[in-house]
């Protein structure tokens, strides 16, 4: 009895200290997410994205790093406006294409027409599309193809790489 309790208060420990790590260290994205080079009307060297940013933006946005579960405030954002790119303010999202997934990231089964690109992401052992804001570059999140109707897609979005400005949606 007793290894078995030591083996569960270590997995315990060490849970509890995953918890405590900063947004870098835990969902940070290896390498193979890393997206292509490719020339945005919005550029910055990564000292000015530094400056522009927050430290979690800018592992999301630049980094392609995932913010906690049900952390983003934008969870329970129900009021009608757009959501728009943190490193750029091109809105990315309406309000009415926004949904409750249950997964404890904002998404929307639409993004507005031309603001966001899809690239491959292999990371963490599956196959994803990443979803970038189009005039940055920034990574917003993933897209998967278990959404409601009327499109069946579901954009799972990093809040904390957007900001939303209330009004006419």
């Amino acid at each position: 009895m007793q290894p078995r309790r030591q083996f569960l208060l270590a997995g315990g420990a060490g849970l509890a200290t995953l918890a405590l790590l900063p947004l870098r260290s835990l969902y940070a994205a290896p390498a193979a997410a890393s997206r292509p080079v490719t020339a945005y009307e919005v550029t910055h060297t990564e000292a000015e994205w530094r400056k522009l940013l927050t430290p979690d933006q800018f592992e999301v946005l630049r980094h392609s790093a995932t913010e906690r579960p049900f952390t983003s405030p934008f969870n329970n954002e129900h009021r009608a406006g757009r959501f728009a790119c943190a490193g750029c303010r091109l809105e990315v999202f309406s309000s009415r294409t926004k949904f409750d997934s249950g997964t404890g990231w904002p998404s929307f089964w639409a993004p507005l027409e031309r603001s966001v690109t899809a690239s491959s992401d292999n990371s963490f052992g599956m196959l994803r599309s990443a979803i970038s804001c189009r005039r940055c570059g920034g990574h917003l999140g993933h897209v998967f193809d278990d959404g409601p109707k009327p499109t069946g897609l579901r954009y799972c979005m990093n809040g904390i790489a957007m900001t939303f400005t209330p009004g006419a949606a």
